[in-house]
């Protein structure tokens, strides 16, 4: 083992991964960006969205202010829960909540690395 590196315990499986989904209303992104951060998530992107729902698909969703932001994000899978139930009080809260979120399991990332940064598994990060 190198210094500065620790290795993973045999016989333990690496906690797998998540792409979680989030719309919501543009004025809030940092808002929810910075919540997903705090579910232990190194990597999240947001783009600007629009989209051809009706009114009532969009007013039904929560989603009634016309500037949309898509964040996506990866997330452990032991945080999924604890996220997306915070994430569903923030998004009916009377005051500009708003928003729809879901998540997708990942299937397989390359590189030991790369897991330990998505992961945010120090185990894997040099230092």
């Amino acid at each position: 083992m190198s210094k500065g590196t620790q290795t993973y315990v045999k016989n333990e499986a690496p906690d797998k991964l998540e792409l979680v989904v989030a719309i919501v209303n543009a004025g809030k992104v940092r808002y929810y960006t910075n919540l997903i951060q705090s579910a232990e998530s190194n990597l999240q992107v947001s783009f600007l969205v629009s989209g051809t729902s009706e009114k009532a698909i969009m007013d039904y969703l929560g989603l009634n202010q016309l500037s949309r932001s898509a964040i996506f994000a990866v997330v452990r899978s032991d945080k999924v829960k604890e996220l997306m139930n915070y994430l569903e009080e923030q998004f009916s809260a009377p005051r500009g909540g708003g928003g729809i979120a879901v998540s997708v399991s990942l299937t397989s990332v390359i590189g030991k690395m790369v897991y330990g940064f998505l992961s945010n598994d120090k185990r894997t990060i040099q230092q």
